[in-house]
């Protein structure tokens, strides 16, 4: 484990979390505080609730952190707030104060592809890091990209489990309006907002949202596992409307199943 390191510490601890070596699993889910994902309790103790046993460890109010196990496995889940600003300092505050070698954001996302429907997960093989926060580290042609290991689980809990997915590529942003070609207050919306979707689109990216990129470019740069797997809540290409919820459970198992796989697979050295 690294030496405890970070500028913002209350106490003893990492201001955002309060979490301790000993408090967390090797494998995390970061989700999102998010009404979108159609909980009726902090996402964090939704996905803690399919543990088969669970603690509270701590509660800042920016962040809820559960460790329990799921199958025997131990796994830790942390809620926190949206996008890539948010994403990053929870992060540090893990890979710099504890053992944790996966990371995993489970959440939901808007489709690309006309394909995709609603409830659908994609398992990103990698991101287009079309927000900012990744650009404090490592310039635009450094690639975010998931754990190759960790994808084929996920892919065969998915399929297992009989769960509708895609691989392929996920695309993060900073801006839920323009910047996914949403119209904004009194229907503001440029062409070059509409363009730049229609871009990404004939690239053949899946799916948008706002934290697979920082979470996939800094798990390559420090050499740990990172993973992606998103809902589809709604599609911006065939206008199908959102729906709060769509997949997220499905979402949740996929990668629970998927860490259960990873760690009988890291355990066989294989």
């Amino acid at each position: 484990m690294q030496n405890k390191i970070g500028p913002f510490r209350i106490g003893d601890k990492p201001a955002f979390t309060q979490i301790t070596a000993d408090q967390a699993a090797p494998y995390v889910i970061f989700v999102v505080k998010d009404p979108l994902h159609g909980c009726e309790k902090d996402t964090a103790e939704e996905v803690a609730e399919y543990f088969d046993e669970r603690r509270l460890v701590s509660d800042t109010g920016m962040c809820k952190v559960y460790t329990g196990a799921y199958s025997g496995v131990p796994v830790t889940v942390v809620s926190s707030g949206s996008g890539s600003p948010e994403l990053e300092i929870v992060l540090m505050d893990f890979m710099m104060n504890t053992d944790a070698h996966t990371f995993i954001r489970v959440g939901g996302s808007g489709a690309m592809q006309e394909w995709l429907s609603v409830g659908d997960l994609v398992i990103a093989t990698g991101a287009v890091r079309d927000e900012g926060t990744s650009l404090a580290y490592v310039p635009p042609q450094f690639p975010a990209v998931a754990d190759w290991q960790l994808v084929a689980c996920m892919k065969k809990a998915a399929e297992k489990r009989g769960f509708r997915h895609h691989l392929g590529l996920t695309r993060s942003v900073d801006s839920e309006y323009p910047g996914v070609a949403r119209p904004a207050r009194g229907g503001f919306i440029l062409e070059r907002h509409k363009q730049q979707f229609e871009e990404w689109h004939r690239a053949g990216v899946l799916n948008v949202e706002r934290e697979a990129s920082i979470l996939l470019t800094l798990t390559t740069l420090f050499g740990l596992r990172g993973g992606v797997v998103n809902s589809i809540g709604d599609n911006f290409v065939t206008g199908e409307p959102f729906k709060a919820g769509a997949g997220f459970a499905n979402a949740i198992v996929t990668a629970l199943d998927a860490i259960v796989l990873l760690d009988r697979e890291l355990k066989a050295g294989t």
